[in-house]
């Protein structure tokens, strides 16, 4: 039984190791902040989470295997939270994506290529 337990979270941190690289990669590769959050927003919280439920499959005290499992919890509901509303202040600030103006790109209708940077910081964008 403790064999299994060795290989599920050697197979959890392999998988969280592997997200995290990827998300590592993906700040650096990506051209603009919105795909930037998304890669560590995603696999960051995957990342964590898989490393986490390591930590919680293994540990043999049941308030670790807790407080681990609460942890993926809160990285669950946190982090897609915090990347929405940092990715509205970026948009709200003025920092156009990469992809704006291309048809039937959402974000060309929130934030026109042609007044990307002539908003002031804190004025709300609205579609038209």
């Amino acid at each position: 039984m403790t064999m299994l337990f060795a290989l599920v979270t050697a197979v959890c941190l392999l998988i969280g190791g592997a997200f995290a690289i990827v998300g590592a990669l993906g700040i650096l590769r990506f051209p603009d902040v919105y795909t930037r959050m998304h890669s560590a927003s995603k696999a960051g919280t995957l990342g964590s989470g898989f490393c986490l439920l390591a930590v919680a499959i293994w540990a043999p005290d049941f308030s670790v295997t807790t407080r681990a499992l609460a942890g993926v919890l809160f990285f669950l509901l946190t982090a897609p939270i915090s990347a929405h509303l940092l990715a509205r202040a970026a948009l709200i600030a003025g920092y156009a994506p990469v992809s704006a103006g291309r048809p039937g790109d959402v974000s060309s209708t929130l934030c026109p290529p042609d007044r990307a940077n002539e908003l002031p910081v804190g004025e709300e964008h609205r579609s038209v």
